[in-house]
């Protein structure tokens, strides 16, 4: 039976409860900093069914995934560039979703993604420590499809109900303007301009496309990104195509350890304490590898 925990009131108790559903491949209800969402493991494709399954979406409409710290980026994708960290510097956490190129071997089956996946670091202290708790979440507006997203956690229930085993109340949402959505997997572009303006991220963002006309931008898949649905009428410009992902090999272990020649094992850049989120590489000498540390990468904002 679903429950509803008042994160005032007991906050360490309505994260042990959030944490034990998440664990348990079910679906959670969290306050952020724009709407409430509707959270699931994401290194779990069944609980990110689940989640699809909740809002009556099909996979074409992957959710975007919440982290708690800037470093996770590393753990999400390889090509961490000087933009991406400015931009993550500058606006995390906040409403800031960043749409990047996923690491190669990255084990999230989030949906139809393709090699891209949306991330970002929310604004609100009581999340942040959740999700250090759960390890990254994918994280939608707590809605059904087509209906108007949650402020409270009452509206995220009466549309919910029974599919989400814990509802966490955070009291109503402090801003309904959803995050800004940059691609950054071409040249940079705006998806959708939400609560950070064109004119914030131009200065970090020299190549940013300039806005395309209001009457030529179309619908995207990708648009409930970061946590946000779009409102009625958004619509979004398509990201940049990319090629389909090669098959990912059976999954592995998590915090990736990396062999040296003298046997010498060695952690990967995570702290957090979640299923090893990428494969391991096998070199030539049957060594493995984990390819999670490379430059550097973001989460929502």
């Amino acid at each position: 039976m679903a429950k509803v925990w008042d994160i005032s009131a007991d906050p360490e108790a309505a994260i042990d409860a959030a944490v034990s559903a998440v664990a348990d491949g079910l679906c959670i209800v969290l306050p952020t900093d724009t709407v409430y969402g509707i959270g699931a493991d994401a290194t779990s494709a069944h609980a990110v069914q689940g989640l699809l399954d909740a809002k009556k979406r099909g996979r074409d409409m992957p959710p975007p995934v919440l982290i708690a710290e800037v470093t996770m980026l590393r753990a999400l994708t390889d090509e961490v560039s000087p933009e991406m960290l400015a931009l993550a510097e500058a606006f995390w956490p906040g409403a800031l979703t960043l749409i990047v190129r996923s690491h190669p071997h990255l084990r999230m089956d989030l949906g139809d993604r393709g090699e891209t996946i949306a991330v970002r670091v929310p604004d609100h202290d009581f999340t942040r420590d959740l999700l250090r708790a759960t390890g990254p979440l994918a994280v939608s507006s707590a809605n059904v499809s087509g209906e108007p997203a949650a402020t409270t956690v009452e509206d995220a229930k009466r549309q919910l109900g029974k599919r989400v085993k814990v509802y966490l109340d955070g009291g109503p949402a402090s801003d309904a303007v959803p995050s800004t959505i940059v691609d950054l997997t071409g040249t940079p572009r705006i998806l959708r301009e939400g609560r950070i303006s064109r004119e914030e991220l131009a200065p970090l963002l020299p190549d940013l496309e300039p806005a395309p006309p209001t009457d030529s931008v179309s619908t995207s898949s990708t648009s409930d990104v970061a946590g946000v649905e779009p409102a009625a009428g958004e619509s979004l410009a398509e990201p940049h195509p990319l090629p389909e992902p090669a098959p990912l090999v059976e999954s592995q272990p998590l915090v990736e350890p990396v062999e040296t020649t003298d046997g010498v094992s060695t952690s990967s850049t995570s702290d957090v304490v979640v299923e090893p989120l990428v494969e391991p590489v096998e070199t030539a000498g049957d060594v493995s590898t984990s390819s999670t540390n490379d430059s550097a990468n973001p989460d929502e904002g």
